[in-house]
């Protein structure tokens, strides 16, 4: 099995040449690798990696949002990135826990290569009360599928909510990501 770093210059590579589109920012990510940087450690500054999931109904007319305490405002499950054997891993792991999504399942889209469905480099706020300054984080985003009738148990300390939103919703979220599912 590879590294951490391995297995990122590998799927941020990947992701490069066969999914990026050219207005993609991927230099500092990119960057970062090649400086060696523990981006697998919420500490590292600039930036660090975050996992996510867009959880779409098997029609993709519905996504899985949380509503996030911290941030407050709907996003897509998922936080810090913890070790797993693949990122998409680390990504459902996240679903699961804040929102408690029955029968997730990784997208065909994705075949068996552990390739990111959208890389988002995003800035962030830092939290002065743990004394972290704003830094950048670096989302490798999975694409997944789930059943919208089966219960949701939204964890409450880190979401006010958990809840299936028609897919439109995500248009204020990723527009990148709703791009790729509607071509779907």
């Amino acid at each position: 099995m590879p590294s951490f770093p391995e297995a990122l210059a590998y799927a941020v590579e990947r992701y490069r040449l066969q999914v990026a589109g050219p207005r993609e920012r991927l230099s500092l990510l990119r960057w970062q690798i090649a400086a060696g940087h523990a981006l697998d450690d919420r500490t590292t500054l600039p930036g660090h990696v975050t996992t996510s999931a867009f959880v779409v109904s098997p029609d993709h007319s519905q996504i899985l949002l949380i509503d996030h305490v911290t941030i407050g405002r709907w996003l897509q499950p998922g936080g810090h990135y913890e070790p797993a054997a693949r990122f998409s891993d680390s990504a459902a792991r996240e679903a699961v826990e804040e929102t408690g999504v029955a029968g997730l399942r990784l997208h065909p889209w994705h075949g068996d290569a552990d390739i990111p469905f959208v890389i988002d480099s995003h800035d962030v706020p830092g939290k002065p009360s743990r004394g972290e300054v704003d830094h950048v984080h670096h989302d490798l985003q999975y694409l997944f599928v789930a059943d919208p009738a089966q219960p949701l148990v939204a964890q409450l300390e880190e979401v006010h909510a958990a809840q299936w939103q028609p897919i439109g919703t995500l248009a204020d979220i990723s527009v990148r990501g709703l791009e790729r599912i509607r071509r779907l």
